[in-house]
């Protein structure tokens, strides 16, 4: 499974990318703050992560929408225009998969809306499983129930990109359900590599390493 990073932030940006283990970034509207250019920011995303950058159009309809995608595309190759789930949106996505041009449709809470993004060509579909286990639906259900829906259907290339993380265990269970990506805030990502059992081992390790007078 592909591992993303849901972040507005360049400095957390260039600190995980710094791992090796970011395999692309995603951001919305609301994770640009303070004023930011959208063009200006995505460039300097674009400087750092060279795989998949996904960036979401801020219009509701559908030529407006492919008006944003065209200045979106000029940026970069590995920006993916982010469509929200909407009528507009899928057209839009139809029309900008004919192109060549990548997509994500975002804000999925049903298998039904992941059909449509498939048959629409999208590239990846977005599923928000943090918000459906807030009104308390189970996200991880739509995660299972989407990928045997592209399973059945070869010819369904979209890939599942699991959203609203919340936890390491969303990660966690999102890989075993069978989703292409996980994309995650900061924080969630460096929890992953935390385990209080580490934790003690090292310790020990090095206090037993000062005792002994072991040096490399």
């Amino acid at each position: 499974m592909q591992l993303y990073l849901d972040s507005g932030k360049i400095s957390e940006i260039e600190e995980l990318a710094s791992l090796g283990v970011i395999d692309g970034i995603t951001t919305n509207p609301s994770l640009v703050k303070d004023g930011a250019s959208l063009i200006s920011f995505v460039k300097d995303i674009c400087q750092i992560v060279t795989t998949s950058v996904s960036v979401e159009v801020i219009s509701a309809n559908y030529t407006d929408m492919l008006k944003e995608a065209e200045k979106l595309c000029k940026i970069a190759p590995q920006v993916v225009i982010k469509i929200p789930m909407t009528l507009d949106g899928i057209k839009a996505c139809k029309e900008l998969s004919s192109q060549l041009i990548k997509t994500n449709i975002t804000l999925c809470f049903s298998p039904a809306q992941a059909i449509l993004a498939a048959k629409a060509g999208a590239t990846y579909v977005s599923p928000f499983i943090g918000r459906l286990d807030d009104i308390g639906q189970d996200g991880m259900v739509l995660i299972d129930e989407i990928r045997q829906i592209y399973d059945n259907y070869p010819q369904f290339n979209t890939k599942i990109l699991a959203a609203s993380i919340r936890s390491v265990n969303h990660i966690v269970s999102a890989a075993k359900v069978g989703a292409d990506i996980a994309t995650a805030p900061y924080t969630i990502i460096k929890q992953m590599v935390s385990h209080p059992l580490t934790d003690v081992g090292i310790n020990k390790f090095i206090i037993d390493a000062q005792k002994s007078g072991y040096k490399i």
